[in-house]
């Protein structure tokens, strides 16, 4: 194992955990723009069976979530991972938008 960190891959619309050069994990989402703002729909989160039991994938959502709050936007629990952790860790519910059919249909379909 290099080492790990996190980022955010922007112009991939994810957030990523690196194993030196190596994405090991991604949260993957869609901004849908609103009346209100920016809300980040979270719809898939998976992090290389090789590197599971370290804890990784909270300190993806961590990152993920705490970046999305930091620039200002919304966070739409699409992703099951996502969705079961901010039903746990409630600093997140003031940020939180129940997800709707719009959120959905910006979602990838493939």
């Amino acid at each position: 194992m290099e080492q790990i960190h996190l980022g955010q891959l922007a112009e991939r619309q994810r957030y990523a955990v690196f194993d030196g050069d190596k994405i090991i994990g991604a949260a993957h989402y869609r901004d849908l723009s609103t009346d209100h703002g920016i809300e980040r729909v979270f719809f898939h989160t998976v992090v290389d069976e090789a590197y599971s039991g370290q804890g990784l994938a909270s300190k993806l959502a961590v990152f993920a979530l705490e970046d999305t709050i930091a620039q200002g936007h919304k966070i739409v629990a699409v992703c099951p991972y996502i969705k079961a952790y901010t039903a746990k860790h409630h600093q997140y519910d003031a940020h939180l938008v129940v997800p709707e059919a719009r959120h959905l249909r910006i979602l990838p379909t493939a």
